[in-house]
Formats: structure tokens, sequence, C-alpha cells
């Protein structure tokens, strides 16, 4: 094996063959950022309107089950079933092929999208009844009514990550990622509008109607381009080639593979509605904090590298060697990112939340409950994110199957855990009940590192073992110490009236002194970054 990681070596590019997919990971990074930043708008200026009070727990726990629609059928799915079969055709000078197959995934994904819909709407209390049980009276109207509403919404927004799947082939990285900006702004008109005349579940659906707007905004901006792309669009059922074939075969597992995770986001949900008023509120509060990373970092490289692991040609052997490089490449990036995020949200999520979320209804009090929920999803933030890189590499050997049965083993292991500690374990330590939070999060973080563990020792069945320079992770763990001692120390000698200046100036000092420090210790990720910055 040693003599295979050798040769692999050998047969790496010159560093310049790095910068098209350093640019491509930026542009995803560009993109997402803008997005995230139109999000935590979003999201602030909705706990200003709603805090953790009923209608917000009513629309949150809603807004999960059409969600389920876009994360089975949507981004997730298409980027490990149809990127990598388009991505190769590609690759072989196919475009016509590639251009026909993707009109014939996406007449597909109109009548699949369609039908799942009306099914949703047509039983949304069914739905809302099965995913947060513990809705009752008119919080459970209100869901009902809001499902009814988002399914369309959430439909539209899978054809929307269509065409985030042609333009990740193209390389066209920016457009795709940054589109989500204009279904925030939609989702903030309507709060700024309707905030001030309405209260709790009237404004609940104006916001809703906000959000199926913002939808039909996001794909419509991505259409001109997909269509310049392919060669126009077009309702097709006649393509019968084994590339469509290879497209559906990976489809379903990859379904199944995601179902499962919902599955177990569900059933958090159906947990924390059993816990006090807010607690659902809470976890999708801290999540929006949690995924600034994934999306931001996780989701960059690997929606980056995957058009390119799934673009390498040659024998099996050239394949895996190939695959190996490039995650080799792009785990120190990922490590680079993930690993402060996740120090700085256990130590000072508090100071992030209250610069984001604390005014109006939103009260100091709510800002602890999310820090809670969100140091039990930090703890698992790196095993999570570097999961999903490995996961790009099994789908671009064409292997669905593989992520599918790990997911399967994750979502058991983690539903009997969080159950268990969510609801007995502040009894048992004589804890108030919302503390349930904090345990049903940290059970899921722990969780993350077994994914990653059996993703990694599958993976390396396959292919040469990827190996990470020693000298990178210390830098990296030695400038993470030094930046988190050196932001506490400000912390506890400074105070500042507005909230939001805090946040900035603790988080701020935290990322200058953390890329300082692992500048000057040597670090090559960062200097890569800087390099490419000059440019």
């Amino acid at each position: 094996m040693n003599e295979s990681k050798q040769e692999c070596k050998g047969r790496r590019p010159a560093e310049p063959a790095t910068k098209p997919r350093l640019a491509g990971s930026a542009a995803v990074a560009a993109g997402i950022f803008l997005s995230r930043i139109a999000g935590f708008a979003r999201e602030s200026i909705f706990a200003h309107y709603f805090g953790n009070s009923w209608a917000a727990d009513a629309f949150k726990g809603a807004l999960r089950i059409p969600n389920l629609l876009q994360n089975l059928l949507g981004e997730g799915v298409l980027s490990a079933s149809f990127v990598p079969v388009y991505s190769s055709l590609r690759a072989q000078g196919k475009d016509r092929e590639s251009a026909d197959l993707s009109r014939a995934v996406f007449s597909l994904l109109l009548v699949l999208v369609a039908f799942v819909s009306a099914l949703g709407v047509s039983g949304a209390g069914i739905l809302v009844d099965l995913i947060t049980p513990g809705f009752s009276g008119e919080k459970r109207e209100l869901a009902i009514q809001l499902v009814r509403i988002f399914f369309p919404g959430t439909a539209i927004l899978v054809i929307s990550a269509w065409c985030l799947g042609v333009l990740n082939s193209h390389r066209r990285f920016f457009l795709s990622y940054v589109a989500p900006v204009v279904w925030n702004l939609a989702i903030i008109l309507s709060l700024v509008i309707f905030g001030g005349r309405n209260r709790d579940g009237a404004l609940a659906l104006w916001v809703a109607w906000g959000l199926v707007v913002g939808s039909v905004l996001q794909c419509l901006i991505q259409i001109p381009t997909v269509w310049g792309l392919i060669g126009g669009l077009g309702i097709s059922f006649r393509n019968r080639s084994a590339e469509l074939t290879q497209v559906v075969k990976n489809f379903f597992p990859v379904v199944f593979g995601r179902g499962i995770v919902q599955i177990s986001a569900f059933i958090d949900s159906m947990i924390a509605s059993f816990l006090p008023t807010g607690a659902v509120s809470s976890l999708s509060y801290g999540q929006m904090i949690y995924l600034l990373p994934v999306s931001l970092f996780a989701m960059s490289i690997a929606a980056a590298e995957l058009p390119e692991m799934s673009s390498v040609v040659g024998s099996t052997d050239d394949r895996a060697k190939g695959i190996s490089i490039r995650i080799e490449r792009a785990l120190p990036r990922l490590l680079f990112f993930v690993l402060p995020s996740a120090v700085a949200f256990i130590l000072f999520g508090d100071v992030i939340i209250g610069a984001l979320y604390q005014s109006g209804r939103f009260t100091a009090n709510d800002t602890l409950v999310v820090w809670l929920a969100l140091i039990g999803m930090s703890a698992g933030l790196l095993g999570s994110t570097m999961g999903r890189l490995y996961s790009s590499a099994f789908y671009a050997l064409f292997d669905t199957k593989t992520p599918l049965k790990i997911s399967l083993a994750r979502v058991m292991l983690s539903t009997g855990l969080g159950a268990g500690a969510a609801l007995y374990l502040p009894s048992a330590l004589q804890l108030d009940p919302i503390f349930g939070v904090f345990f049903l999060t940290i059970a899921g973080g722990l969780v993350s590192w077994i994914e990653l563990f059996l993703l990694k020792f599958a993976l390396e069945k396959r292919i040469p073992p990827v190996l990470l320079d020693r000298r990178e992770i210390v830098s990296l763990c030695l400038a993470v110490t030094i930046a988190s001692v050196v932001t506490c120390a400000v912390r506890s000698v400074t105070h500042f009236d507005l909230l939001i200046i805090r946040g900035g100036v603790l988080i701020g000092i935290f990322g200058i002194v953390y890329g300082g420090t692992a500048l000057l210790l040597g670090n090559t990720t960062v200097r890569s970054l800087l390099r490419l910055q000059r440019k």
C-alpha cells in the first residue's frame, strides 16, 4: 500500500493544476456566503417578530415537513446521481448527449415533484401529527395551514436544485449558490411589510406566502443561464440511454439514504415537540448557525470536487489514485475553516447568537437555550463536514449504496441515543427539561464521528489511503488554541452595550489571531489561499 501511495504521489499534477479547484470552491463559498448573510438577516428579523413563541414553533416545525421533498429530491440527491454522469459525458466531449440527459432528468423531476407535492398538500394534517405529535390546538392548526402553503414552494426549489446541478457541472458555481439570496429577500420583505400589522398566526401565513414567491424567483434567476448551456429546456420522456438508466439507478439509493437522514431530523423534531415551548424553534435557530460552515466550507469544497472527481478518466486504479489525491488536497482546506468554527461555536456561541437574534421578542434566556443546542451540534461539526467529502468520493465512483448503508447505521444509533438522552437525562440529572435540547444535539454530534470512521474505512478499501501532513494539523491546533485564549481574555476585560458590536469584535479578534498564527506557523493552506487572492 505504501508503494501505491508513492506511485500516487508521483502522478500528482503540478501546483497550477490545483488553481481551478481552489477557484471553484472559492466561487461556491462566495455564493453561499452571500446567501447565508441574507439567511441570517432573515432569521434575525424572524426572531425579532416571533421570538420562541408558539407561532415560531409551528412555523419551524411545519417547514421541516415539506423540506423533506427538497432534501430527498434536491441538491444532495442530484449531486450524487445526476452530476457524476453528466460531468462524465462532458469530459468525454459528448455535449449533445449530456444536454439530452439533463432535459430527461428535468422532465422526470417535474412529474415526481408534482405528485409528491399534491400528496403533501392533501395529507398535511396526517404529516403534522406524524412529525410533530406534541403540537395541539391552534399550534397544530397553524402548522397544517403552513404545510399546505410550503409544499408547492419547496417543489419549485427542487427544480432550482436541478439548475444547480447543471451549472455546477459546467463550473458555473457562483450563480447557483447565490440564487437563494432572492429567496431570503422575499421572506424578509414579507416580514417587514406585514410584521407591524399582524402577530403570530396571521404573520406566519404571510411569511409562508413570501417563501413561495421567493422559491419562484430563485428558480427563475438561474433558468436563462441553464437554457444557454443545454440549448433550451423541454419536456422529454423518450430518452432511453444507458446514462439515464445510470442516473435513475443512482437516484433511488441516494433518495433512500437522504430519506433515512431526514427521518433522523424528523425524529429530532418529534422529540423536541415534547420538550418545553421553544425547543423546536431553538433547534432551527441553532441549525442556521451550525449550517454556515457546513454550507460555506464543506458544501463548497465537496461541490467543487465532485465534478472534478467524476471527470477523472482512465483505468480503475487511475481513477482511485486521482480521487485519493483530490481528497488529500481538499481535507486541509476543510479543516482550516471548520475546526475554528466548531471551537468558536462552543466557546462564543452565546455571543454569536445574541448578535444575530437577540432583539424584540427574542430574549437573553432564548439565547442561552439556542446556545445549548449549538454546543451539541458543534461537537460533531468536523466529523459531519469531513463525511460529506468522503460521500462525494463514493458518488464519483458511482457507488451510492455504501453511503446509504452507513446512513442507516447512523440514524439507528442517533435515534436511540438522542431519544434517551433528551427525554430522560435532564430529569435524571435534576436539570430543567429544556436541557433536553443539548442532550439531543450532542448525541447526534457524537454519532457523526462514527459515520465518518465508517465512510473512511469503507472508502480506503477502494482507493489509496488518504494521509494528512501532521505539521498541518499541529499548526491548526496551535492556532485555534492561541486564538481561543486571546479572545477569552479580551472578552473578560471588555464590555459592549450593543450585542452586534460585541459579537463582531470578539469573532473578528478570534479570526484574525487564528489566521495570523496559522500563517506564522507555516500552514500551507492559508498560504495557498493568500496566493489565490493575490492572483
